[in-house]
């Protein structure tokens, strides 16, 4: 009987099912401007991508090529990016609207640390405010390309592979 191989879709779906349910935690323990705590979130990414890799590689047996895992662990990502942009976009704009207020007082704070003059800080804000949601999806994408690219080459490193020859001549 041949072993059925999870999607990449699947895999994403329940990886973006843990970031949220983490971030969701993290939103309502008031904890969000606790960086240490926040960047646990990459780590579930990271480490949800590289599970991804190895769980493909031993579903085909070993009988990948370092590309084709790559090539999953980034079709991992490309689901879970999606999945979240579409979250954020929720959260933002209906669960947790709130959110930008938090975040512009955060930025806010961070431009008096640096001395900033009333009129530089208010344009700035006013700005954040403005494209805040762009902004956000923007960044993740981006952030999630990279990091989804890192952690694809780590799984298709780690994976066991033991492929069948490639050389169609040594078939006949």
């Amino acid at each position: 009987m041949e072993q059925k191989i999870t999607t990449p879709a699947v895999k994403g779906l329940l990886i973006s099912l843990v970031m949220i349910i983490f971030g969701i935690i993290v939103y309502f323990a008031g904890q969000i401007e606790n960086q240490g705590l926040s960047s646990l979130q990459y780590v579930i990414l990271f480490g949800g991508i590289i599970w991804s890799c190895i769980t493909y590689a031993k579903q085909m047996n070993g009988n990948v090529t370092f590309g084709n895992v790559f090539g999953h662990g980034f079709k991992t990502t490309a689901a879970i990016a999606a999945i979240m942009a579409v979250y954020t976009f929720i959260s933002v704009k209906f669960l947790f609207p709130d959110i930008v207020d938090k975040s512009i007082e955060a930025a806010r704070k961070n431009m008096q640390e640096q001395n900033l003059s009333d009129s530089q800080m208010q344009t700035a804000l006013d700005i954040t405010r403005k494209f805040f949601l762009p902004f956000a999806i923007g960044g993740l994408l981006l952030f999630f390309a990279i990091a989804g690219c890192i952690a694809s080459l780590i799984g298709a490193a780690v994976a066991k592979k033991n492929p069948q020859s490639q050389n169609p001549f040594e078939k006949q």
